[in-house]
This record gives structure tokens, sequence and C-alpha cells, in this order.
């Protein structure tokens, strides 16, 4: 007999909503964490009495309670939580922001449309051309990779607003340098465009302590401060894992949500062709508060500014240890009834090379976070204003953070460009959960781990 059904590596979002289908249906299950909290980069910290989040701007794919096959509420049912009691904030109002022109967008499509027939007016039929083809196409079926820039060059054929549209999606989702997997991209557009930004009431602390609570209400067990060192193998099967602390747990199925690259080191997966696994975007994110009466002086009406300083939108890993060029500047504050508070944030994502800041002894670690936060500022107080001198803290995380606090390989938030769909590995009885499976977004990773499941455990 093992000591469990289901051990599952990772107490992220998907490890967490693949706990809860599993245990609600009475599997004995554990999930083991190496952190002291949950979340992976979904989590939080505190300093000098702020809390702050890492990871969530927003969540994608909002729906209103009524919408059944929504995904946020297919979670829910998946999840048997109530999502009539799950308050939310939607986005007041987002921009995309390139040198000499702007787009405006909501989570009402009516605006993005109207936006998009006042700037490119030759190109209205196309954009509704666009819409038609994503609403038909099926991103879940399995098909040969497909380029999404030659999709949209033959769709639209408008560059500009090819590149003005995939900012937003890449950012919030794409693994790929330069292009992205026809099925990603209409997933992003989904979530983003048709559905929309959204925030829990809460904080995301106080969404992952419900989540929590809710697994364990189910009998589910959670190990904290648990790494994983080893999954064990009985031949060409998963048995269960090895934690750093020698002591062993066997199950009857593993499911990693570590990624691909660090599932196949902990399993002995003799990975083909495995730098191709590992992806190259990773990001450095830099967290202000201000005082509210800074409001006054800087723009504020938005809840996320997605800007491109040049001509062309490049998605790319930087040569450099930052990308200042492009970015995502958000106000987890400008969303829908958010209560009035002394102080505000704006959050500032730039795309950033993980093997430039790898290595560095802390001395020099520090001089370049310091240095390369300061760049960016420079270039976010030329779209909202002047804000550097108002902040009353700061910190900054870079893909070293990223890398130890999610254990995907080389910081990749998004995981690996190549994807296993099914979730299936070289061996029975283990499987992948997360980015890696090929589902985006919060809601995304957590539909991964239901879905894996469904299908892998529950049958």
């Amino acid at each position: 007999m093992a000591d469990y059904q289901l051990v599952i590596i990772g107490g992220g979002l998907s490890g967490l909503a693949a706990g809860i289908r599993a245990a609600r249906f009475g599997l004995s299950t554990l999930i083991v964490e190496q952190h002291f909290r949950p979340g992976g980069l979904n989590s939080w910290y505190n300093r000098q009495g702020f809390l702050l989040e890492t990871g969530l701007h927003a969540m994608t794919n909002y729906a209103p309670p009524g919408a059944k096959r929504a995904p946020l509420n297919r979670l829910f049912r998946q999840l048997k939580l109530s999502r009539k009691k799950f308050t939310t904030r939607q986005q007041l109002c987002s921009e995309i922001r390139f040198p000499h022109h702007s787009l405006l967008f909501s989570n009402e499509l009516e605006l993005l449309e109207s936006q998009v027939a006042g700037l490119f007016p030759a190109a209205i039929d196309r954009f509704q051309d666009l819409l038609v083809k994503v609403r038909e196409y099926d991103p879940f079926t399995i098909r040969p990779w497909r380029s999404t820039r030659a999709f949209l060059a033959e769709t639209l054929a408008n560059p500009l607003l090819e590149d003005m549209l995939l900012l937003p999606l890449m950012v919030y989702g794409n693994s790929e340098e330069g292009d992205m997997d026809l099925g990603q991209f209409v997933i992003m557009f989904q979530a983003i465009f048709l559905e929309g930004f959204f925030r829990p009431q809460a904080t995301i602390k106080e969404f992952l302590q419900m989540l929590v609570a809710h697994y364990q209400g189910f009998g589910g067990e959670l190990r904290y401060s648990a790494p994983v060192a080893a999954i064990l193998r009985d031949g060409e099967r998963a048995c269960g894992v090895r934690l750093a602390d020698g002591s062993e747990i066997t199950a009857e199925t593993v499911l990693s949500t570590a990624g691909i690259p660090a599932t196949a080191e902990l399993s002995g997966w003799d990975l083909p062709e495995k730098d191709d696994y590992v992806g190259q975007m990773s990001f450095m994110e830099s967290i202000n508060i201000l005082p509210t009466r800074a409001r006054q002086t800087i723009t504020h009406d938005r809840t996320i500014i997605f800007y491109n300083e040049e001509e062309k939108f490049s998605y790319l890993r930087p040569r450099l240890p930052l990308d200042i060029s492009w970015g995502v500047i958000c106000f987890p504050e400008n969303f829908s009834d958010c209560p009035a508070s002394d102080h505000f944030q704006v959050r500032v994502t730039n795309a950033a090379n993980y093997d430039l800041w790898q290595g560095l002894d802390p001395a020099a670690y520090a001089e370049q976070k310091q240095q390369w936060q300061a760049a960016s500022q420079a270039v976010v107080s030329k779209i909202i204003g002047n804000y550097q001198g108002n902040s009353v803290y700061s910190d900054a995380f870079t893909p070293v953070t990223i890398q130890r606090f999610t254990a995907k390989a080389a910081g990749a938030v998004y995981g690996s460009p190549k994807k296993i769909a099914d979730g299936a590995t070289p061996f029975a009885g283990l499987f992948i959960a997360g980015t890696d499976q090929g589902f985006l977004g919060i809601v995304g990773a957590m539909l991964s781990g239901v879905s894996m499941v469904n299908r892998h455990v529950l049958g």
C-alpha cells in the first residue's frame, strides 16, 4: 500500500487546484511545497507594514457568476467553490501604448472594437473577421505548431495593429521568443480581450488561504519547507518522492507542477534536446508604494498600461540585464470598488536576461538591481509622470528570485516553449500540470491542475 494515492509537487495555484479536485473525491492526497507558504510566484510577503503581492497583477478570464460555460465558473464548479460568494473587482480601463498610437480596452469588447475602428478604420472588417476566427478555433485540440504572426499577417494585414494586439497577450503568457503558437494566442486573446482582467476582492494572501482551507477541509495534507530531491521510480513507473531531508513518501501517482526540465531532472527522464525545453523569457518586477496624494501628479486612470517605446514590438530575451524599451505598468488599486487607502502601488515589469543576473555576487547583484530599477523608473516616469521621488517603499525581484520560488528553469515564468498537452511523461504514474501542460494565466494554471487530475487520476 502506498502512503498516498496522489502526491503533488508544488503548492502553487495549479498544485492547490489539483489537490482540491482529488481530495474532494476522497483520494488521500499530499502536496509538498518547498517554501514556507503557498502560491509559488503568485504569493505575498510583508515589508515595513505593507503586504506586497508577487506575480499577481490581475487575473484573466473574468466572467459574471451566471456565465456557466466560462473558464472561471467551470473552475469553481470543479473545485466545489461558490462563485457567487467569490467577490471580484473588474479592471477600469487598460491601455496599449506605442510611440504614436494607443488602444484602450476593458472587460467590454465594444471599447476595443471602437478603438480599432477609430485608429485603424481600414482594418476594422479584418478585425471583425479575426474575432470570428478566434471564437471558432478550438485551442485544446492537439495540432502541429502554427505561427501566430503568420496567421495575423494573413488575417489583419496591418503590422502595427498586429504588434499592438500581441503585446499584452505575449507578456501575459507567452513562453516563446518572437512568435507564439496559434492555440496559445487564441487562449490568451479570449482570456484578455473577450473576457478580461479582474482581481479577487481581497489580496492574493486571502485567496490562497481560502484555497488551502478548502483543500484541507476535504482531508488533503500539505507540507511546507519540503523540497523534493528526487522522484522515486520502480522501473518505468513513478512510485513516490524523496524529500531533501532523506525521507521517502510513496504514492500511486505523482503530479509535478515544477515544469518539464525540473521534473526530468528529478525523475531521471532523459529529455531529448533538453535545452529546447528551457524558456528564455523571464522578467524583473519593481514594486513602488506611494502616498495617495501622489495620484494628483501621475496618470492614475488606467488599470494596466502595456507600453512599447519602439516602432516595432520585439518579444525577445534582452541582450542586457533588462529591456526597458517595453513593459507593463500596473496599478493594483485601479479596479472597480477598491476601498480608499492611504497608499497605492505602481508595479512595473520588464523582460530580463536570467544568465546576466544569475551568478552575481551579493554586492554586484544589489548594485545591478538598483541601477536597472532606476533606469526602468526613468522610462515609466515619461509615461505616467515622475513617481520616483514620492515612493515611501520600493522593492524589486529578478529572474533569480523567480527560479527560486517556482523551480522554473532560468526563471522562465511561463515555463517551457514546448508544452505537453496531455501531461504525460515517459513514466507511468508521473504527470505534468501547470504552465508546461499548456494552460495559461492563473485561471488556466488552476484548470490545468484540475484537468490532469480528471484525466489521469480520477479517470
